[in-house]
């Protein structure tokens, strides 16, 4: 008996036709997809504020569970490129206010200007190739623990502070430079000056702390930006941070991985924002909230 072959494809093509139906009807019920859209909505909500992010659509994990395993290694790279950042930002402020329109005011602009010009991701592979490949002072980045070895800990996230703050200790320095421009202009200082004062201390007790809010603003818009740029350091020096689980997740395209990790970052910038209008009621006693 003879079989038709164009009735055999037809046939083939409708029962795999169907069981494609199938498979996408599968995976809205298993996605939410086949409720509505603010069904949909209330529900992630109600487990939001429950502390659930969901699951990884490709480990199985709950997603708060990769996050904080990742997590100290962000707020690590975070709080050393912070604490770089400002040591060397004010430091470079600081001079360059205290020498104006000299060698070193003109140097540290200079060095603002390219610190602003540069981007990461070029920056930190010029430091592995110059420090790690050539002169072999860095060690290959495979990540230690700071509690299992805090000395090679340190060392390895060395590098990666200097190209994540580099940025922040530019925006920094220029701020401070500024504000302390203004300050050192004042009524309050030349007066200080004429009473014989030592200039360490008009500088350091007077006009530097009468020029931190502004430097305060912008050093807490600096972390929240460092969390952001963390994403690419993290991948450039492998790092094993939240920024590389988001890129990871969006490789994989784990949707409610990278969701769940951009909106904890969005909340960690947030409160950060927050921490500084705080701290301005303590730099100057003047400031008043509303009650």
């Amino acid at each position: 008996m003879m079989v038709n072959p164009n009735r055999s494809s037809v046939l083939f093509r409708v029962v795999n036709k169907e069981h494609e139906v199938e498979m996408v009807a599968q995976l809205k019920r298993f996605f939410g997809l086949d409720q509505s859209w603010y069904v949909q909505y209330g529900r992630w909500l109600g487990q939001l504020l429950h502390g659930d992010l969901g699951l990884s659509w490709r480990t199985g994990k709950p997603v708060v569970r990769l996050i904080w395993e990742r997590l100290p290694v962000t707020l690590e790279l975070t709080g050393l490129a912070v604490a770089f950042a400002l040591a060397a930002g004010i430091t470079a402020g600081l001079v360059s206010a205290l020498r104006p329109d000299r060698a070193a005011d003109q140097a540290t602009r200079l060095s603002v200007l390219v610190g602003l010009s540069i981007p990461v991701f070029w920056q930190g592979t010029m430091l592995i190739l110059f420090f790690s490949l050539y002169l072999r002072w860095m060690p290959p980045v495979v990540w230690v623990d700071f509690l299992a070895d805090p000395r090679r800990n340190l060392t390895i996230m060395l590098l990666p502070t200097i190209c994540l703050g580099t940025a922040s200790a530019a925006n920094i320095a220029r701020t401070t430079r500024s504000s302390m421009l203004d300050v050192l202009r004042s009524d309050y200082v030349r007066t200080a000056l004429a009473k014989g004062l030592i200039d360490r201390v008009i500088v350091l007790k007077h006009a530097l702390k009468n020029a931190l809010i502004p430097i305060v603003t912008v050093a807490g818009l600096q972390v929240g930006y460092l969390l952001g740029g963390s994403v690419v350091v993290e991948e450039v020096f492998t790092l094993p941070g939240v920024g590389r689980l988001v890129l990871w997740s969006i490789y994989q395209r784990d949707y409610p991985v990278t969701q769940s990790t951009i909106l904890f970052i969005a909340v960690l910038f947030m409160t950060i924002n927050l921490a500084v209008d705080i701290l301005y009621r303590y730099l100057d006693p003047r400031i008043r909230y509303a009650s």
